[in-house]
C-alpha cells in the first residue's frame, strides 16, 4: 500500500490487470481463477509498480502446454509495451529460445555459468524455423555436455 490513497491503488491494479488481459476478472476470488488466470495475476502484482527489471523464477511450469503457449505469447507482448528488462529463469530450452535474446547456461552444483548464448532470430519467433531448431540443438548441446561432465 506504501502510502498510495485506495482510489490511485485501484487505478493502478485496474491498469496492471488490464495489461495481463484479466480487467474482466478484477472482482473474482482467488479460487474462482484457472491456473493460468493466477499466474496472469502474478505477473500483474509484479508489473503494478512499473519495475525496471522483472524477476520470473520458472513462471509457467505448474500450467498445460497450451496455456503455456498462451502465456508465453502475452509476456512477450508486455514486453514489447512496456520495454523493461525480464530475466526468465526456466529449465525449458524451447521456452529460452522462444523468448530470450541471451541464454545464460548454467551447470548444476554449483551452479556456475557454462555459456552465454546470444539469440539472434527475429521476431515474431517461428517454433518451425530451421533456425530455431539450430539454436535450440545449440543449448541443449551445451546442457548435455555439462550433464556429461558431472560425476
Amino acid at each position: 500500500m506504501q502510502g498510495v490513497p485506495k482510489a490511485e491503488r485501484r487505478q493502478k491494479a485496474d491498469e496492471s490487470l488490464a495489461l495481463v488481459g484479466l480487467a474482466h476478472a478484477a472482482e473474482r476470488y482467488p479460487y474462482e481463477l484457472s491456473g493460468g488466470m493466477r499466474q496472469r495475476v502474478a505477473v500483474a502484482r509484479a508489473l503494478v509498480n512499473h519495475p525496471r527489471i522483472l524477476l520470473m523464477d520458472e513462471p509457467f511450469a505448474a500450467v498445460d502446454a497450451l496455456t503455456r503457449s498462451s502465456l508465453q505469447n502475452e509476456l512477450l507482448l508486455i514486453w514489447d509495451n512496456l520495454k523493461i528488462t525480464i530475466f526468465f529463469i526456466t529449465h525449458n530450452i524451447e521456452e529460452a529460445v522462444f523468448l530470450g535474446d541471451r541464454i545464460v547456461v548454467m551447470s548444476p552444483h554449483p551452479g556456475q555459468i557454462q555459456e552465454i548464448v546470444e539469440v539472434d532470430l527475429p521476431r515474431p519467433r517461428d517454433r518451425s524455423d530451421p533456425n530455431f531448431g539450430k539454436l535450440y540443438a545449440r543449448v541443449s548441446g551445451i546442457f548435455h555436455r555439462q550433464e556429461a561432465l558431472q560425476p
